[in-house]
């Protein structure tokens, strides 16, 4: 277990005003043609490396997505190792959410931990709540790590599955059971946050009424066309935290040039700007 705590991290980073996270996710034919040496492994850091250096006083964390590194096996693996080991030396305040939508029965899960918290270093993680609280538990005892559960995504093929109303005392959609379960009953160490999209505005009202103080990781925003100031305005909790806006493609090929890195910064500083103006 790590002395990180990924509560106070995100809190140190909301006293000072930052709600951007971005999404270390990158695209190998995507990446600048003068990084291309033959090296997929070298390729993809120092794409990360450069992104990180020129924004790293702007987030409120990083998320990679672990499925843009695993598509290259070892030397992908090694690629995301050395990002999070990058951004924990030059920026230590900043936390590391591992973006990997794990969840199976709980001998495996907690297999799954050790490789994103112990091996990997992250912060937090992403996790799918389908196979209920017993077979995430595992998760849920890192208690100085964030467990996101995905609840309303903000793909536009999410509403088949989350949007199926189930009775309990009335009905209700199966995503906002999600949230109330894990505010209510997941959350006993304060580490649960829930993955709510950008895309959906009004779902993530509904959702912050059903768990008011939960932390919110927000996607969506950018290329898939959720709005900023509605997803502040809905995401937000009683002391006006409790978010974070994440953008990946948006922000890291805002150029493919030589001035990728410094085209990012641009375009992190105007989300951040735009995000901080939303009353």
């Amino acid at each position: 277990m790590s002395n990180r705590n990924f509560q106070r991290l995100l809190a140190a980073k909301w006293a000072e005003g930052k709600f951007l996270c971005i999404g270390l996710d990158p695209i190998h034919d995507k990446l600048p043609d003068f990084l291309k040496t033959g090296n997929i492994s070298k390729e993809l850091f120092e794409f990360n490396r450069d992104i990180i250096d020129a924004t790293f006083d702007l987030v409120c964390a990083y998320k990679p997505n672990t499925a843009f590194y695993e598509a290259f096996g070892d030397a992908g693996i090694l690629a995301l190792q050395r990002t999070v080991d990058h951004i924990n030396t030059v920026a230590p305040d900043v936390p590391v959410i591992i973006d990997a939508k794990r969840g199976d029965i709980g001998n495996t899960n907690q297999r799954y931990c050790e490789f994103v918290f112990d091996h990997l270093k992250g912060d937090a993680v992403t996790i799918h709540p389908y196979l209920g609280r017993e077979a995430v538990q595992p998760f849920l005892d890192y208690s100085e790590k964030g467990i996101f559960v995905l609840c309303r995504t903000s793909n536009p093929g999410a509403g088949e599955f989350q949007d199926l109303r189930i009775l309990k005392t009335e009905t209700v959609p199966l995503y906002l059971q999600v949230a109330d379960n894990v505010s209510r009953s997941w959350n006993e160490n304060k580490n649960c946050g829930l993955v709510v999209g950008a895309t959906y505005p009004q779902e993530i009202g509904s959702i912050r009424a059903v768990a008011p103080e939960v932390p919110f990781l927000i996607p969506g925003i950018g290329t898939q066309g959720g709005d900023v100031e509605a997803a502040v305005k809905n995401g937000r909790n009683s002391d006006g935290t409790g978010f974070i806006i994440n953008s990946s493609s948006g922000i890291i090929f805002a150029s493919s040039g030589p001035d990728f890195a410094e085209a990012a910064r641009k375009k992190a500083y105007g989300l951040n700007h735009e995000i901080r103006a939303v009353n």
